[in-house]
């Protein structure tokens, strides 16, 4: 049996369970799919030992206190809460971070999920670095902690030693990126298989998908399009194909997709097939001109084009990031 990895996660009044569960999952499946040997031992630790109340509801029982952590770390993990921010010492907050503070320099490697990542910058871990964290926060992060270069679009970032994650069931993918880098991707697919996840995704993913940064159609027959429009990306979907698929004239048809969706049929429709191809890029060898033929962008040219101006890279620039993210 290998030498015992040791991971302590901080849990404190108000985290998000699947924050601490979801890591906490995939390393006892890890040790289970080697028989032991790959040896994670998970800690929680708390202000004091006992009970700790999560945003669920749910209670976990803390193994340590603060206060009783020494010796050496292999993983540092620190999970997010659903309000975690300067508004929040009452929750402990300031406790976590002056702990955070003090083990972290105890830790092979220092790990962040959700909103966790605030906890981190405040601790001072995360200046100079490149960091992610949960969409909704990122503008905050940012405006508080100028020194850290926040990328609020990735599913997790790898600076150094420091891991950041996005957040709720990314957590997961996460997890299974550090179980990858101790064990190799063979293992860590092998728990994803266990954990019945359709894909161990890349760190570069994006964490909102075109389909899901848009409010749901008041009206049925529109939700049904968008769902079309994903389904039959190589198609003709100009918007006098669509209108002509609703029954409705041109003029007619871009007023109501407006007024339902917030955007215009051609916008929508790029930024579906964007992020087509950012998930072949992601996910596949494809040559540009394959990718830009799967999406419905037509050719290289238009993909260039259209990526430059949804996240402002390249196709090569961008999967060289996901991969080196990943």
């Amino acid at each position: 049996m290998s030498s015992t990895r040791r991971v302590v996660i901080a849990v404190f009044p108000g985290v998000d369970l699947l924050d601490v569960t979801g890591p906490a999952e995939v390393f006892a499946l890890t040790n289970r799919e080697t028989g032991g040997a790959a040896g994670y031992q998970v800690e929680l630790v708390a202000r004091t030992r006992g009970e700790v109340a999560t945003s669920a509801g749910l209670r976990l029982v803390a193994d340590l206190a603060f206060a009783e952590v020494d010796g050496v770390l292999d993983t540092l993990l620190v999970p997010g809460a659903v309000n975690a921010g300067p508004d929040d010492r009452a929750a402990g907050s300031d406790d976590v971070v002056a702990w955070v503070a003090r083990v972290a320099p105890l830790a092979r490697r220092v790990v962040s999920v959700c909103t966790g990542t605030h906890l981190l910058a405040a601790a001072g871990l995360l200046d100079g670095r490149t960091a992610t964290t949960h969409w909704s926060t990122a503008a905050r992060l940012a405006a508080e902690h100028p020194g850290v270069t926040v990328d609020p679009d990735p599913i997790f970032v790898r600076c150094g030693n420091v891991w950041t994650g996005a957040g709720i069931s990314s957590c997961v993918d996460l997890a299974l990126a550090l179980v990858a880098e101790d064990l190799g991707e063979e293992v860590a697919l092998a728990v994803a298989r266990q954990l019945v996840v359709y894909l161990k995704r890349p760190g570069g993913q994006s964490q909102v998908s075109a389909p899901l940064s848009r409010p749901p159609a008041t009206r049925r027959d529109i939700d049904d399009l968008r769902m079309f429009i994903v389904d039959h990306l190589a198609g003709d979907l100009s918007a006098a194909a669509l209108a002509a698929r609703m029954y409705l004239s041109e003029r007619h048809f871009a007023r109501v997709f407006r007024q339902q969706t917030g955007t215009t049929p051609g916008a929508y429709v790029e930024a579906v097939r964007v992020e087509a191809a950012r998930r072949l890029l992601e996910d596949t060898d494809r040559t540009l001109d394959q990718v830009a033929a799967e999406c419905g962008l037509g050719s290289v040219e238009t993909l260039h084009r259209a990526l430059r101006k949804r996240i402002g890279t390249t196709p090569a620039a961008y999967r060289r990031r996901v991969r080196t993210t990943a």
